[in-house]
């Protein structure tokens, strides 16, 4: 099936529930039952997890279900569901580990006869089980056993084909396990499964491991292609879907949204727009997270709830500074109209981030969200390519949902024309604030001006910009000097008459 087209956003009643959180949103729904599956990836990525879970969901909803595992024990499948918290009640787990004769070189190629009568001693007693309990659910663990057993590929394939038709009549979902150990990875499986999962496990150089999953195929059905994050925590595995902008396209407000300061909303043109973005670029300290905090402020004054994702600023240091300009940002905080999450970029996967706004949106129905800053964000990103495609399509996404996005953007440099941004998304926001550092009469000033405005007029003029107990303020336009973006101005002759 093509993996582009959008999966349904109802669940068919005809298909199985994983028990996994989000995979359903990536498999267009779940999986059709009565079907062979592949779950491969590398161990220590998940798949003895998944499999646990997509078993669970079946005792859950009353099915009787079987795990034949070939490789664990009981007991370590034991220790598994305790570090999730889980209780196995319900779940039936047999162990057909290969005796040490079977294993010996001059035993391996007898051990699974080429007819696919005779399967072997193994596999009778796999199939014994299986016409005793009559599952609806089972999971083989792992291929790489049987790979072993079977002693070449040829067995090998005839052994998978035969597992296949043995199911086939039997209504029962099968999922079998491949840690990919195999120095020649065998396609015969991928072709003759229903769908086929990889699991991947990435380690950076710094931080924790990157996990991320993709289906290869799935006979069909529609589902989402790609690569999906996920992460294993304990209560089982987690897939965070990758974001669509096209599939969430509704009408949003476009009124206009004031941050509570006349000047600023002066400079904007009336305030930012809901549904579009703000890009807050300049230098360190010149006041970008401060405007930021003024419009999320100004939506809690008014009832809505803001959302803050901060990358560079610690909860507390953010709090002691908004107490300290005035702004009732604690009160806030505890009635839950400002949210704020510290974002560990080292941690926390691009898909978990996105997620995490997306839920900020749909399920909190914030109206203002803050990322500060762009910066951390692409420490968190792989390649800045991926990054800005990913920014474009979170963008979209929240201006659909009437959201106003503020983004933050440090540029390197104090002063000088020549300041540079480590990632480039002026072209993206649809407003772009620019603060200076400026230098005159002995001392180094700010200045706020608005560069870039879609889809409405706003002033061309630099106004002086203050950080104060009493909080933030934008003076008067700055019209008796000339070069303030330079960082050293010359003063204005005659400041009624334009420069020259």
């Amino acid at each position: 099936m093509n993996p582009s087209a959008p999966p349904s956003d109802k669940t068919p009643a005809s298909l199985l529930r994983t028990g996994v959180p989000g995979l359903e949103d990536v498999l267009g729904g779940g999986l059709t039952p009565g079907r062979l599956y592949l779950v491969e990836g590398t161990p220590g990525s998940g798949k003895t997890t998944i499999a646990m879970q997509f078993l669970m969901e079946g005792v859950r909803l009353g099915e009787a279900v079987l795990y034949v595992t070939l490789s664990e024990t009981s007991d370590e499948l034991q220790g598994v569901a305790q570090s999730h918290g889980w209780d196995l009640k319900g779940m039936e787990v047999r162990e057909m580990l290969p005796s040490q004769d079977s294993l010996s070189p001059e035993e391996q190629y007898t051990v699974f006869h080429p007819s696919e009568v005779e399967l072997g001693e193994t596999t009778i007693r796999i199939l014994k089980e299986v016409e005793r309990i009559n599952p609806s659910r089972v999971v083989f663990d792992s291929l790489s056993e049987l790979r072993l057993l079977a002693g070449n590929s040829l067995r090998y394939r005839r052994q998978i084909l035969a597992l296949k038709q043995f199911f086939a009549g039997r209504n029962c979902t099968v999922m079998l396990l491949d840690d990919m150990t195999a120095v020649e990875h065998d396609l015969q499986v991928q072709s003759i499964s229903h769908a086929v999962l990889r699991l991947e496990q990435i380690n950076p150089d710094y931080g924790g491991a990157r996990r991320r999953l993709s289906v290869l195929k799935y006979r069909g059905q529609s589902f989402r292609g790609g690569y999906h994050d996920y992460k294993i925590v304990r209560g089982g595995l987690v897939v965070f879907p990758r974001l669509v902008a096209a599939e969430h396209v509704e009408e949003a407000d476009q009124s206009q949204l004031p941050s509570g300061l006349e000047a600023l909303d002066a400079l904007l043109g009336g305030g930012a727009e809901r549904g579009t973005s703000t890009l807050l670029v300049g230098a360190p300290g010149t006041g970008k997270s401060s405007v930021a905090m003024q419009f999320a402020v100004a939506a809690a004054e008014r009832g809505e709830c803001a959302a803050l994702f901060i990358f560079d600023e610690s909860i507390a240091t953010l709090r002691m500074r908004a107490d300290g300009l005035g702004m009732p940002v604690s009160k806030h905080i505890a009635s839950g109209r400002i949210r704020l999450r510290q974002i560990d970029p080292a941690e926390l996967s691009p898909g978990e981030f996105v997620h995490e706004i997306r839920q900020a949106v749909t399920e909190h129905h914030a109206k203002v969200v803050v990322i500060d800053s762009l910066n951390g964000y692409l420490n968190a990103m792989p390649d800045e390519r991926f990054l800005i495609v990913q920014l474009h399509e979170l963008l979209t996404f929240l201006g659909q949902s009437g959201v106003a996005t503020l983004l933050i953007g440090a540029q390197t440099g104090l002063i000088g024309a020549q300041m540079q941004s480590p990632v480039d998304a002026s072209y993206l926001a649809d407003s772009v604030v620019l603060l200076r550092y400026y230098e005159t009469e002995g001392e180094v000033r700010q200045a706020i001006s608005v560069v870039k405005k879609r889809g409405g007029a706003h002033e061309r003029s630099i106004r002086r910009f203050q950080i104060t107990a009493d909080g933030l303020s934008v003076g008067p336009p700055l019209r008796e000097f000339r070069g303030i973006l330079t960082g050293v101005p010359v003063p204005v002759e005659d400041p009624d008459q334009p420069a020259a």
